[in-house]
């Protein structure tokens, strides 16, 4: 039989939460209101299943360009293109670097 091609093919290792971080995080990450401009990392929640990027994204730096529902927009560059990613805040943080 031939082996499936999904969009989370060969993610166990990379969407899988680790010991110290098991269960749900606290509700306060998604009071926070990004704004455009923003520097945020891409770190993907495998509790949440809308709004996820795909996993080549995965630890990524990029820049919210805006907002669009309850997602945010935003520019990462992939191998010397710069891509547009819409992400929930579920699968964001603030990039403090």
């Amino acid at each position: 039989m031939p082996s499936s091609h999904g969009y989370r093919v060969k993610t166990r290792n990379v969407l899988r939460k680790h010991i110290r971080e098991r269960g749900l995080r606290p509700p306060s990450y998604l009071l926070y209101e990004y704004k455009p401009g923003d520097k945020v990392v891409i770190d993907i929640d495998p509790a949440f299943h809308k709004g996820m990027p795909h996993r080549r994204f995965q630890g990524k730096v990029g820049i919210i360009k805006e907002k669009r529902g309850r997602a945010y927009i935003i520019e990462v560059s992939d191998q010397n293109k710069v891509k547009e990613i819409i992400c929930r805040p579920e699968h964001i943080k603030l990039f403090k670097g």
